[in-house]
């Protein structure tokens, strides 16, 4: 990870990737401060607004919440991202062999990372590939290989790999995983023991969910090409939020059927189709707005976050929840005990002092030139 001095924001960026990229990690730091637990406990828990602050945890089996979103919009947007950034290599001068070499190299690093994460929560040397930058690592190199392809033969490959791993979930013989639905039961439990030799007890995610959610790197690809097209706006727009509705509506019938429940935990194909749709119809909707309205003068916060998303997700799981956090507790505890504040409005004041401090932290590399690239 190497810091690399960048430019102010330019009229050639889509700033509605940006945002989009920005908005979502912005809500995944939020998530590092604790807001989120906060925001469920006495005084809200019980409310009418504990429902609405349930949407930013992940639903326990079968369901779709909003923070189950997240991680397919983070894999989507890198989707988006890659044939801008392959053209731009292109352009000045890299060769094939060069950008693919340095995709691998992204790849492994991403991986590192991922189970270094998780060394840092159990603190101690774990072997475990539940974490997103472990999953990113596969589905970008899945995605990068089939990017040279016409987009037809992208959504095809994308659609066999939903294909093949709902087939292997409901056709593995084995006792103990042939359950396809049932958590700690299934296929994906089954290819933990293999290539991690434990499961993840009673929380369900499972490692295999990078060739199901593969698809929606590939998707991300497709739009950006699409973005990166001859078209006009509206036709852009037309394509990317027609395709977005085709499967959203499919991955809720799928569910609503009772043919394949949504679970984002084993990432099944109605969760993927479904969260798909949203990340597409987010997409559409934010190049509409900020890109052809140009209702753009908003998003600037969080487009500062968006500038250095892989430092400021590691920051927020590693020094952050590590240390930095308990260490701003112990100053606006402090403050607010005099005044005899309750428990809930000092966690809150924390995790959104801890919050305006991280922004700051990502302000204060923008404003330097400091963009972290791998």
């Amino acid at each position: 990870m190497n810091p690399k001095k960048g430019v102010s924001f330019s009229n050639d960026r889509l700033l509605s990737l940006d945002f989009f990229r920005g908005m979502t990690m912005f809500l995944l730091v939020a998530e590092g401060t604790a807001l989120w637990n906060v925001l469920v406990k006495e005084p809200i828990a019980g409310t009418i607004l504990e429902p609405f602050f349930e949407q930013f945890h992940h639903h326990p089996w079968n369901g779709l919440r909003f923070w189950d979103l997240i991680q397919p919009f983070f894999m989507f947007i890198v989707g988006v991202a890659m044939p801008f950034s392959y053209a731009k290599r292109r352009k000045r001068g890299d060769s094939k062999s060069k950008i693919t070499k340095h995709i691998i190299q992204r790849c492994i690093l991403l991986l590192a990372f991922g189970v270094g994460l998780h060394c840092g929560y159990r603190r101690e040397l774990v072997w475990e590939l539940w974490n997103v930058l472990s999953q990113l690592s596969a589905t970008i190199l899945i995605a990068y290989f089939l990017m040279r392809y016409k987009w037809s033969t992208q959504i095809i490959a994308s659609t066999g790999l939903l294909i093949v791993t709902e087939m292997a979930y409901r056709f593995f013989p084995l006792e103990g995983y042939n359950q396809p639905f049932v958590k700690d039961h299934n296929f994906g439990s089954w290819m933990d023991m293999i290539l991690m030799g434990k499961i993840n007890p009673g929380r369900g995610w499972v490692a295999i969910n990078f060739i199901p959610t593969a698809a929606h790197t590939i998707w991300g690809v497709v739009a950006g090409q699409v973005l990166m097209s001859e078209k006009t706006g509206n036709q852009k727009i037309k394509r990317i939020t027609g395709a977005g509705i085709i499967i959203l509506l499919l991955g809720y019938l799928l569910d609503w059927t009772s043919v394949t429940p949504i679970i984002k935990r084993i990432s099944t194909s109605s969760f993927v189709l479904a969260s798909g749709g949203w990340a597409l119809l987010v997409l559409a909707f934010s190049y509409w707005f900020i890109d052809i309205k140009k209702i753009n003068r908003w998003i600037f916060p969080f487009l500062i976050v968006g500038m250095n998303p892989i430092f400021i997700y590691l920051f927020s799981n590693t020094i952050g929840g590590q240390w930095f956090n308990n260490f701003v507790a112990i100053f606006t505890d402090g403050i607010l005990t005099w005044f005899g504040t309750s428990e809930f409005v000092m966690n809150l004041f924390a995790a959104l002092t801890i919050l305006a401090l991280e922004w700051l932290l990502c302000y204060y590399l923008y404003r330097k030139r400091i963009f972290f690239k791998i």
